[in-house]
């Protein structure tokens, strides 16, 4: 070998491990973005010389587990953050402000005016416990119908910004494909794309496949295409406001709905998903259930004639459609924003509240204590009694078609718990789940520092030993010219 192609194989070895170091120490720059694949410098014989090829980590099979993940996670979590929400603005904490507690302690001041029909005070008292039933029906009907208008407009901001990335991952897939045709380095185009990707999959399931010069499609969990060289449409028109037991407008992704999910353990994946079954599922079964609860509770206290001469009509609770009593086993849509108290039986709107204790809030045909008996408590009695006396609901509501007003009001507490805990344990499942198939992710494309460090003290090697050559040619290139003089 001769003096000058040894120094010439000296150089290109130096150049090419300050190439392979630029590499190693983007690696360490890059350690803690869990965007950045690990790139790999490799040593490749071109024409007969060596030359730095740089390879991107990537492992599909694991990076598609991640999306899916991402989005089951996504959709689980948006699902239980609603859901408690939701119970603190009906239910309250440890269910203090729910039908089911209000409708308790109705039960408890009907038995003390009851055992004392001539107290006055009681008699308040127990109009008072209504007030509260009234309220908790109306608030709960209120901060339902809140909820779903503001998820509708999250739905609307949820797909303008899935839009928005979709558009992001044409530009990036588009630079990609021109950087691979025209045999540039595309691994910082392709940490953009798969960045993307992940943020995409926070708002609906995808599946990805590629192309020749690395095009990307990408398909919806169902199959629909999402994007395949340009975005395909993803359009929603906001609902505004939503009468109680209304679904609102549907989103499409290449003309295609997005379904509605059911379970706590929500088939739902991704934002979107989750927050059409909060809007069109959950709410609209809870109205139901505060709708049954308040035609339970009409029908239970609703006036009969002595005579049964005439139908029976609205007592102690009443609704826009007074005179009649709702039909029985029919769900009334928005009934709980509609009950109210009898004004009537309502002191505060001068009424009497005696009547709940002799009848007549519809009239003299419907007084039962004719005598004006102080100690009258039979119509008093009948009430509680009605109270835990089966009837007959809507099974549209999600509970048992029958049972006592007392246990519905109850079953409809337990319903929401069940559904809270099934969906706040499958979210810690599939946060579980999302973590070791990033980690797993991780562990395939991303960075060891100890290792890149490890590399490191091979490339200073590996330099020392090119310097070490180039100081002996230069040596000899001395002493060959001294020899020459």
């Amino acid at each position: 070998m001769s003096l000058s192609s040894a120094l010439s194989i000296a150089q290109s070895s130096i150049r090419n491990t300050a190439r392979q170091t630029s590499i190693v120490s983007r690696n360490v720059l890059e350690a803690n973005n869990p965007d950045y694949n690990r790139r790999t410098a490799v040593l490749t014989n071109s024409t007969g010389a060596r030359a730095v090829e740089i390879q991107r980590a990537a492992n599909e099979q694991l990076f598609r587990q991640n999306l899916e993940a991402v989005a089951d996670f996504n959709g689980q979590s948006t699902l239980s953050t609603g859901l408690e929400r939701l119970n603190l603005s009906i239910n309250g904490v440890e269910n203090s402000t729910s039908p089911a507690t209000a409708i308790g302690k109705l039960q408890e001041a009907l038995q003390l005016y009851s055992a004392a029909p001539s107290n006055s005070n009681l008699a308040e008292t127990t109009l008072d416990a209504a007030r509260e039933v009234v309220r908790t029906l109306n608030d709960g009907t209120s901060a339902i119908q809140s909820f779903r208008t503001v998820a509708d407009q999250e739905i609307s901001t949820a797909v303008g910004d899935l839009n928005n990335l979709l558009a992001d991952l044409e530009k990036a897939n588009n630079a990609v494909i021109s950087g691979t045709r025209s045999g540039r380095d595309v691994s910082d185009l392709l940490d953009q794309r798969d960045a993307t990707l992940k943020r995409i999959a926070e708002y609906v399931p995808i599946s990805t496949y590629t192309r020749g010069d690395n095009d990307l499609v990408v398909n919806t969990k169902e199959g629909n295409t999402l994007f395949e060289t340009v975005p395909r449409s993803v359009s929603f028109t906001p609902t505004g406001v939503l009468s109680p037991g209304a679904t609102g407008n549907k989103v499409f992704i290449d003309g295609v709905p997005v379904a509605v999910a059911t379970s706590g353990n929500t088939e739902g994946s991704g934002r979107i998903a989750a927050m059409i079954q909060l809007r069109d599922s959950v709410t609209v079964t809870m109205q139901g259930q505060l709708d049954e609860i308040s035609r339970g509770l009409i029908s239970a206290f609703a006036e009969t004639s002595p005579t049964n001469a005439l139908p029976d009509a609205p007592g102690l609770f009443t609704w826009l459609g007074a005179p009649a009593v709702p039909a029985a086993g029919t769900l009334v849509a928005g009934l709980a924003g509609q009950i109210k108290l009898n004004p009537a039986l309502d002191s505060s709107q001068g009424g009497n509240p005696v009547l709940l204790r002799d009848g007549g809030a519809n009239g003299a045909g419907y007084v039962h204590n004719t005598a004006n008996n102080a100690a009258y408590s039979d119509l008093l009695l009948s009430y509680g009694t009605r109270i835990y006396t089966p009837m007959t609901f809507d099974p549209a509501a999600g509970i048992d078609a029958t049972s006592s007003l007392s246990d519905y009001s109850t079953a409809s507490v337990g319903w929401f718990d069940g559904l809270r805990k099934q969906a706040s344990d499958a979210a810690s499942s599939k946060e579980a789940l999302a973590v070791r198939t990033a980690e797993a992710l991780s562990n395939e494309t991303g960075v060891n520092i100890d290792n890149e460090m490890s590399l490191l003290l091979d490339l200073e090697h590996s330099y020392e030993a090119s310097a070490r050559l180039i100081r002996a040619v230069d040596e000899m290139l001395a002493t060959l010219l001294d020899a020459v003089r």
